[in-house]
């Protein structure tokens, strides 16, 4: 089902059903907090694909499944508003920062970071990852016990503000960059949802965190004027970037959208790189098959490279299985601005929707055996995330997170140098492994133990071969044509860098279409085009 803006709109007035159980004054909160994930797999057993619960005085809609999350994610920003679902940002972004800014002021504060996750600047980071990987095991030896997370945790804030924010954060400000961003990271608790500034130790934990981080990007400014040499980050573009009047942004807007940036590369990626690991380990015959891909493709000493990182099929599907048995985020919320109506429900304004991820990931219809670990879910063959809208780790829509294509990139990257140099074994029993839910981003309850032991049976050469069978044949036919879906475009300029002939992707991030027959002898490129594109907005078909 393709539910539209039009279907949106036309009156009903009968509401979801309502869970039943509710407190007073706390409503469901005290089922939900206990075990968020179980409490909505319960609600949509009960309810089905839409009910209603309370958290205090807050009424939720819970949405589930691939035609209430494609209405979910396609509905307009004046109906269901992401901004007002999200103050919770608000303490640690910032006053007029991102979601608690003016609509046409956030949309160009968004464009304004949109230049550094295209796909320029990403060619350069699969190299940075790799030395922040290859220094964080130096000095490992040979075999030995590490806590999985907490590494995960130090590695990915490396590489994340190594690539997104530049050298001083990385290098100058290691250590207390760290403990600031820990604090703000703790400030998104679940009770901040509805009380985001109650005079709570974690909450004045996170102010102060916040009021630091931008004394120190205040100095980093000052600093970087007097350089004649220019950095190529994140950090600088916003520092050189300008609003549509011709104004600067601020300090307190800089540090506010750098804490966005870094929250994109770093605030979920380290529990599904932890996870990664985890399911390798516990499951030999995947681990053998990713570490056949990977020497096949590198050998012992072959470069990992932004090209070679997209030709690692398997691994990519054992990540896609993480991300959809342990999505980090177990829901998505949205504010009704004005009554929102699917399949003759009617959700009132002033209440709250959200799609979950992870309860719509374990629907047996869309993916038959659920709870089993089975990355062959995404083979040619079986395909089973192809339905729009089904496999939502990373959301969906124009709100798709901007940060998946790095995420995955530095997952890949990670996997790269560590699988290659050492295998894993689960040091407790697999099942004390478990998703801490008392977290709002959802990661492996801690400790959470590993023993690595160091490679000796790494092939010396690269399979040629099997790089050349990674390689995706162009078909033929009489001819295609291009159509890109504007709502899911995010002008990432993928296509343009596969394929320059047949896209094109202006400075507000609009892409174009170049040709409207193109020649045969382009199917490939534009077809590379469709497949990397990270918002999946491109099809191809042939005529």
């Amino acid at each position: 089902m393709n539910t539209t803006n039009t279907e949106n709109t036309v009156s009903s007035g009968k509401e979801p059903p309502k869970m039943r159980g509710a407190l007073p004054i706390l409503g469901h909160m005290l089922e939900f907090g206990k075990n968020p994930f179980q409490y909505m797999m319960n609600l949509r057993k009960s309810l089905g694909e839409i009910g209603e619960f309370r958290m205090f005085h807050q009424k939720m809609v819970l949405m589930t499944g691939p035609e209430a999350n494609e209405a979910f994610f396609r509905a307009p920003d004046g109906q269901l508003d992401q901004s007002q679902a999200y103050k919770i940002m608000t303490p640690i972004f910032g006053k007029g920062v991102v979601f608690d800014a003016p609509p046409h002021k956030k949309d160009q504060q968004l464009k304004m970071l949109m230049p550094v996750l295209r796909d320029k600047p990403m060619r350069g980071y699969a190299q940075v990852i790799v030395q922040e990987v290859e220094q964080m095991i130096a000095g490992w030896g040979d075999t030995g016990e590490i806590d999985l997370l907490e590494f995960m945790k130090e590695l990915t804030i490396y590489t994340s503000s190594h690539c997104l924010l530049g050298n001083e954060f990385r290098y100058e400000l290691n250590e207390e960059f760290a403990k600031i961003y820990h604090d703000l990271e703790k400030g998104v608790n679940p009770l901040a949802f509805v009380f985001p500034y109650l005079p709570l130790p974690v909450f004045r934990r996170r102010d102060k965190a916040r009021a630091r981080l931008q004394e120190l990007v205040t100095g980093i400014i000052a600093k970087r004027a007097l350089k004649t040499e220019k950095s190529e980050d994140a950090f600088q573009l916003l520092i050189e970037s300008k609003y549509d009047d011709g104004t600067h942004l601020s300090p307190h807007e800089i540090t506010g959208m750098l804490i966005g940036t870094i929250f994109a590369g770093h605030h979920t990626t380290a529990g599904t790189a932890a996870w990664t690991l985890l399911e390798l380990a516990r499951r030999p015959e995947h681990s053998a098959a990713v570490l056949n891909e990977l020497d096949d493709l590198f050998g012992a000493e072959g470069e990992v490279t932004f090209q070679s990182l997209r030709e690692i099929p398997l691994l990519e599907n054992v990540i896609k299985e993480v991300l959809r048995l342990h999505p980090p985020l177990i829901f998505l919320i949205r504010k009704v601005m004005q009554d929102f109506h699917f399949k003759g429900y009617t959700v009132k304004a002033g209440k709250y929707v959200c799609a979950s991820p992870r309860v719509s990931h374990r629907i047996a219809e869309v993916f038959p055996d659920p709870e089993k670990f089975d990355p062959e879910r995404y083979s040619e063959a079986r395909q089973e995330d192809a339905r729009p809208f089904s496999w939502i780790a990373f959301g969906g829509g124009k709100h798709k997170c901007t940060g998946n294509a790095f995420a995955m990139l530095q997952l890949k990257a990670i996997f790269s140098i560590l699988l290659r140099r050492y295998t894993f074994e689960l040091v407790d029993d697999k099942d004390n492994y478990q998703d801490d839910f008392t977290q709002m981003v959802v990661q492996p309850l801690s400790p959470c133990r590993i023993r690595y032991i160091k490679r000796t049976d790494i092939k010396d050469t690269v399979d040629e071969s099997a790089k050349n069978n990674l390689q995706e044949a162009a078909q033929r036919g009489i001819g295609f044509n291009i159509t890109i879906d504007r709502e899911l475009c995010q002008g990432h300029a993928t296509c343009m860098a596969e394929a320059p002939e047949l896209f094109q992707v202006d400075d507000a991030g609009n892409a174009t279409v170049l040709q409207d027959n193109p020649s045969l002898n382009l199917l490939e490129k534009a077809r590379q085009a469709e497949k990397y594109c990270p918002s999946k907005a491109i099809k191809i078909k042939l005529n």
